[in-house]
């Protein structure tokens, strides 16, 4: 609790904890488990790969309709930075589809894939700038939870230690802070911002139980 009267609230915490439910749901999910002790089946893995990069393709767009809608060079100067990290992001899983074999030109989206980046597009054509922003924080955030949570199950023939190390390092450590300052200086504690938070941590739970059903 801060001592200060004046300051904002802190409406990425209030919402991360609102959520705890969803949350631990994630952090139990046996997708998760089996990322952590390495035990997740390589077709599993290689079926999230191609979804996720389908997703963080529609992700980054989304980031750049957000971009469009800013009023403030600062906030502009960010989102430009959070595109950038998620091009990262398609770097290293373009570098998985290498040595997997997964062609991602011809990826036929999940129904749990389609639904969250259809909501994604909805919200980043139709949405203010907050309501965006509490579609896209969940999966950043939460991936940041993961990989700091499967950490200490690394070991050096780990299978998906690359995975772990990449969503548990300072720069995606970084881009997350970055992201819950701009979220907490645009948005407000709504029905809007909490019903999108909601719905794309939910939608985070589904598109880990779609690569598990083969």
């Amino acid at each position: 609790m801060t001592d200060d009267p004046n300051a904002k609230p802190r409406v990425h915490q209030e919402l991360w904890d609102l959520n705890s439910d969803l949350i631990e749901r994630c952090v139990d999910h046996p997708f998760v488990r089996g990322l952590g002790d390495g035990s997740l089946p390589r077709d599993a893995f290689r079926r999230y790969i191609a979804q996720d990069a389908f997703f963080l393709d529609a992700f980054v767009k989304a980031y750049a309709l957000a971009l469009a809608k800013t009023e403030t060079t600062d906030h502009a100067k960010a989102l430009h930075g959070f595109i950038g990290g998620v091009l990262d992001e398609l770097k290293m899983h373009a570098g998985y589809a290498d040595s997997l074999g997964i062609d991602l030109s011809h990826v036929q989206p999940y129904r749990e894939t389609l639904g969250y980046t259809e909501f994604l597009q909805s919200c980043a054509w139709h949405g203010q700038l907050s309501e965006i922003l509490a579609a896209m924080v969940p999966c950043m955030t939460l991936y940041q939870h993961l990989g700091k949570t499967l950490l200490p199950m690394l070991c050096d023939d780990h299978p998906y230690r690359d995975w772990i190390i990449s969503y548990s390092g300072d720069g995606f450590s970084q881009l997350c802070r970055d992201l819950e300052d701009l979220f907490n200086d645009v948005a407000s504690n709504t029905a809007l911002v909490r019903q999108a938070y909601r719905y794309a941590m939910t939608c985070e739970h589904d598109f880990f139980t779609a690569p598990l059903k083969g």
